[in-house]
């Protein structure tokens, strides 16, 4: 575990990331980038972008067309399918011509990508992070070798029309948003406006959960974080849960009763009987929100691209709301949204200086440039850390309106979660958990065995990555 601290030591306790890609090593051991050089980008015709979140690759295809009419250099955009960035970036990663620009998921994708990520301390892009914001830049020593480019934020993502609706009903069990402050509260209202789905027009008051594999990361990731965050919360040997998950090679898995209590709420009062599960995916249950067949739905604030890119969606962008996940923890009525990054920008070490640079120059460009920050707030749809931003230029769309909103609550005492998921052991671990919580809803597992199954695939990853 001395290797983890070594590389969050200079991290603050706010460090967040998210779903860590496992990954090779390979090739030489420079870490030198043409961030800090003057290398000649004349030579340069292409430089290779491998996306990780395909609800935005058409939107990159645009700008790497706009890029290329003003710069004659070509962005080749690549996305991996949902759930398949690990897989496709060691594939790519080992090609003549491989990924210039890529992804790395916090200090533990770092450990399985640092053969391919240049050092870009010296670089202008680092230098664009507001000082905030710069400790959350991946590190190893005195280097920096990944640069977050957007902070996000996740919850339950209701349609206020529909709870209105509810809310005006005789002897509803609240009559607004703001008596949701606990799982208690929740759990009355959401198994009320499930007995009552046909007055209010659903199909149930949750979309489907989506367990079919690869489509399962709301759940062994994003839903995961909460007990997980509570427990290292608790971990007296240091204030950073990030540092305590990292350090610890078992789990007590200590509050799995209160994920039980969410996830079968989600899955008891939801568009899908449980038995079908397997076969849903995020794209489904984003289409069912987005087509009122249901009030909630768990995910972040990159949903609105799905939202409303959907055929014949009929929910208004006004009425697009966040709720924490409550989950019947102690004190939550003071627990926001879980608010933190998971994007981090790798260059590729391998490729010579001169493509180095220009990668380098063209995210410049995109989070500098008129449009390019037009395109990153408008289209992308991302909530920036870096302070060539201003209030005026952050997403008008209504769930990252969501986060900027929740952000502020801080100030009131509100305290929204960190991403702790580079603490998780493996991609393995997550997938292992996936695939145990469908067998629970498929009643061919008792809940117990699933906290069993959590715990020992947490020690045996975690033993198998110890070294």
């Amino acid at each position: 575990m001395k290797k983890y601290k070594k590389i969050l030591s200079c991290l603050l306790a706010g460090c967040m990331t998210a779903a860590v890609f496992a990954g090779c090593s390979g090739g030489s051991d420079s870490k030198t980038s043409s961030a800090n050089s003057n290398a000649d980008t004349s030579n340069v015709k292409s430089i290779y972008f491998l996306n990780f979140k395909p609800e935005i690759a058409e939107k990159y295809e645009t700008i790497a067309k706009k890029y290329k009419e003003e710069t004659g250099i070509e962005v080749k955009v690549k996305t991996a399918a949902s759930g398949e960035y690990e897989k496709t970036l060691t594939s790519e990663i080992a090609k003549s011509d491989p990924p210039t620009i890529f992804q790395i998921n916090g200090p533990v994708g770092y450990q399985n990508w640092k053969d391919y990520c240049a050092e870009l301390k010296g670089s202008e892009l680092y230098g664009m992070l507001t000082d905030e914001n710069k400790s959350l830049a991946v590190t190893d020593g005195d280097g920096v070798y990944g640069i977050p480019y957007a902070i996000e934020g996740y919850g339950i993502i209701y349609n206020d029309e529909i709870m209105q609706k509810y809310f005006a009903i005789d002897g509803a069990k609240a009559k607004s948003i703001d008596e949701i402050k606990n799982f208690d509260t929740l759990k009355a209202v959401v198994e009320d406006m499930q007995a009552k789905k046909a007055d209010l027009g659903i199909d149930g008051v949750f979309g489907s959960t989506s367990l079919k594999a690869g489509d399962d990361w709301r759940w062994q990731t994003h839903l995961a974080n909460l007990p997980l965050y509570y427990e290292f919360k608790e971990d007296t040997s240091s204030d950073n849960v990030i540092i305590n998950g990292l350090n610890a090679k078992e789990i007590q898995f200590k509050y799995a009763e209160n994920y039980k209590n969410i996830f079968d709420l989600y899955t008891n009062n939801s568009c899908t009987e449980k038995t079908l599960l397997g076969g849903k995916t995020v794209d489904e249950s984003m289409a069912e929100f987005a087509t009122g067949k249901c009030a909630m739905i768990q995910n972040g604030n990159w949903g609105w691209s799905q939202i409303s890119g959907v055929d014949g969606n009929v929910t208004k962008a006004e009425n697009i709301k966040f709720l924490p996940i409550y989950t019947g923890i102690e004190g939550e009525e003071k627990q926001g949204l879980c608010i933190g990054t998971e994007n981090y920008f790798a260059v590729n070490s391998q490729v010579d200086d001169a493509t180095q640079k220009a990668s380098l120059d063209f995210l410049k460009w995109l989070f500098s440039s008129d449009y390019g920050k037009e395109q990153v707030t408008k289209e992308l749809g991302f909530i920036t850390p870096f302070k060539t931003f201003t209030g005026d230029d952050q997403p008008d769309d209504p769930l990252a309106k969501e986060v900027l909103n929740w952000k502020a609550k801080e100030s009131n005492g509100i305290k929204n979660l960190e991403w702790l998921f580079t603490a998780f052991p493996s991609e393995q671990w997550k997938n292992d958990f996936g695939a145990s919580l469908l067998e629970y809803v498929q009643g061919q597992k008792e809940w117990s065995a699933v906290v069993d199954d959590v715990k020992q695939s947490w020690k045996t990853e975690r033993e198998a990555t110890a070294g």
